[in-house]
């Protein structure tokens, strides 16, 4: 990779006018204590997090797509947002496992031909913002992980179809259920959730991410297109991700995908956006509370991507930027 265009990029990151940004470029790239106070005033997080109620919810079913509790939460906590920078983030989790643990959510839970179908992405995205807000304590949280870890199927994965074979799991469902287990397991250390989410992860890398294992093309063609939030969506940008927090990033099956990514680098550094799941404010369709960028170099991706290549980099090329940076951040 081009050192100058990855300085480039992690430079343009730390400049963001979104502070969650700039604090993530800052920590995980930079080397550098982060001093800039809140971060809840950025455009984006405090759109986020606008409109909450009393009861912690935000005036519609906690999975409303894409303005409910559940969705925003899953932003926020990507975002890097703690409770520490917003105690209200509690309240809205709670909302959430509520209608989780809620009688008429569990009624629609399904066994059939000794399968669980269910949507595990629900479950799993929950987990994994409850694990990141540190309730993952709660009795509450600790049931999710355990029914993901019963429900997953022979191949490592979920899936919520009933009409499945039973053969194939969803992709679309085990990419947030394994992040969520995974995200557990870094709470807790909990071996049955760490074992579930290392199946998940053999699933994709079984794949290489994103090929059928019978004619070797990809199973969908958007699956490597970039795009964010992906919300319940999979795609290569967050399997690597993940992949690149459970330190599999380097497995040689990952590394198509990931040459993939990075020849989406644009000459700058940068890396674009392709496309979106969902609709700005206002407009028709399923939309989201703020506006990510729909086209061109996109900061969100970009933090994604850099963070999925730096893990898999030796130090010379983050420590360059952390020095680098270290010159540049009390200018």
């Amino acid at each position: 990779m081009n050192q100058d265009a990855w300085l480039s990029a992690i430079a343009w990151l730390a400049a963001s006018p979104e502070p969650a940004v700039r604090r993530a470029a800052q920590l995980d790239f930079l080397g550098t204590p982060w001093a800039e106070g809140s971060v809840t005033n950025g455009r984006i997080v405090s759109s986020l997090l606008s409109g909450q109620q009393p009861d912690g919810g935000f005036g519609v079913h906690p999975y409303r797509k894409w303005t409910g509790a559940h969705w925003r939460l899953v932003s926020l906590v990507d975002l890097g947002v703690t409770a520490a920078d917003a105690p209200s983030l509690l309240d809205a989790a709670g909302t959430v496992l509520g209608w989780l643990h809620g009688d008429q959510h569990r009624s629609q839970i399904r066994v059939i031909n000794g399968l669980t179908r269910r949507c595990a992405s629900q479950e799993g995205n929950a987990l994994y913002v409850c694990s990141r807000l540190g309730m993952a304590s709660d009795p509450r949280v600790a049931q999710l992980a355990h029914d993901l870890v019963l429900w997953q199927w022979p191949d490592g994965g979920w899936n919520c179809d009933v009409g499945a074979s039973g053969r194939r799991s969803s992709f679309h469902e085990t990419l947030p259920a394994a992040k969520g287990l995974y995200a557990f397991c870094k709470a807790t250390g909990d071996p049955a959730a760490r074992e579930a989410a290392e199946r998940a992860a053999e699933l994709l890398l079984a794949h290489r991410l994103f090929k059928s294992s019978s004619t070797g093309r990809p199973i969908d063609p958007r699956w490597v297109k970039l795009r964010y939030p992906e919300f319940w969506h999979y795609g290569i940008l967050p399997a690597l991700l993940l992949l690149s927090r459970m330190g599999l990033s380097g497995d040689p099956r990952a590394l198509e995908a990931a040459e993939l990514l990075r020849s989406k680098m644009l000459p700058d550094g940068r890396w674009p956006v392709e496309g979106a799941w969902w609709s700005p404010p206002g407009a028709e369709g399923q939309t989201d509370v703020t506006d990510w960028g729909r086209t061109g170099p996109n900061e969100f991706v970009t933090l994604s991507a850099v963070r999925i290549l730096a893990a898999g980099l030796s130090g010379p090329a983050v420590g360059t930027a952390r020095d680098a940076g270290g010159t540049r951040s009390h200018a």
